[in-house]
């Protein structure tokens, strides 16, 4: 299902199902010997979606997910702690960028009145929110959800909602960028600048460096490739993430959040993962993930909006 400027999807479809992809890898780490997080909603997502006639992924694709899976918890534990650290300086009010299945509201230690604000396709959030009350769970922090595309007037959408600009915000942005083009990201982070007070946290999965080199791109689609042709050979269909990821050049997320008043810091996916004694096979994307994790911390004063 390739892209398109207004598209749009259920679950089971184009990136919804991607999201069915990271519920798989935090099931895959829930139920490990020792995991680094636990999340009990994943597999309920997981069962649902095959209710729905959603086939969970086999042969290659299967494989890749669970040799990128010390990537993908070490990813969700970052940004578990980061939302910790921001209840821990007192902020109580959360956005979740593309939310997908992601279940923070359900299962972190919120701060007494914290409010998290989940924004994603409205099928998509719907979906969660039906599994979730199926199951009787509920939200361990006031959930709001905000059903709007992020390439729409979303944040009309998030004020409209009961969002409140002159609060301290805590942003995440994880597993976002590689479905906006460039001016998309642009605008993603000059509308997050606009909407933050003062000591707004901010924490994203960014693209790293040499993630657009020729020599990063072609072993990436070499890799993408052999892993569809082993795919078809065993009967399954394998979609092409570059047929959702928009491959293209663009800002610096670190320095361009500098540039406008968020101070910074910036850790290699690689650091990451050797922080939480985690690491790749070497046959993936050569053993290194060429991401890179942002945190920042807004320092203007009230009088930019």
């Amino acid at each position: 299902m390739a892209r398109t400027d207004d598209d749009s999807w259920e679950i089971t479809e184009s990136v919804g199902e991607t999201a069915l992809g990271v519920a798989l890898a935090r099931a895959n780490e829930t139920a490990s010997d020792s995991p680094l997080f636990t999340d009990p909603c994943a597999q309920l997502f997981l069962d649902a979606a095959a209710a729905r006639g959603w086939r969970p992924p086999t042969g290659a694709m299967a494989q890749r997910i669970r040799t990128i899976g010390n990537y993908a918890a070490s990813r969700t534990k970052w940004f578990d702690e980061f939302f910790v650290a921001a209840g821990a300086a007192g902020i109580r009010q959360s956005v979740i960028l593309a939310a997908g299945l992601d279940a923070r509201a359900w299962r972190l230690p919120w701060i007494h009145d914290s409010v998290v604000f989940e924004i994603d396709q409205p099928q998509v959030l719907q979906f969660k929110e039906e599994v979730l009350a199926a199951h009787r769970i509920a939200p361990k922090a006031r959930h709001v959800t905000v059903g709007v595309d992020l390439r729409q007037d979303w944040p009309k959408a998030l004020r409209d909602a009961g969002f409140d600009p002159t609060e301290p915000t805590a942003w995440s942005v994880e597993g976002l960028l590689p479905y906006l083009p460039a001016e998309a990201q642009d605008l993603l982070f000059e509308r997050i600048t606009e909407l933050s007070a003062r000591d707004s946290r901010i924490a994203v999965e960014a693209f790293g460096e040499g993630f657009f080199s020729e020599e990063n791109l072609a072993r990436r689609r070499e890799q993408i490739a052999q892993m569809r042709e082993e795919a078809a050979e065993s009967g399954d269909d394998m979609p092409d993430p570059e047929a959702l990821w928009f491959i293209e050049d663009r800002a610096d997320v670190a320095e361009w959040l500098s540039e406008r008043c968020w101070e910074v810091a910036a850790l290699p996916a690689d650091d990451l993962m050797a922080r939480y004694h985690r690491s790749i096979p070497a046959d993936i994307t050569g053993g290194t993930m060429p991401t890179e994790f942002v945190e920042g911390v807004f320092t203007e004063t009230a009088g930019h909006m």
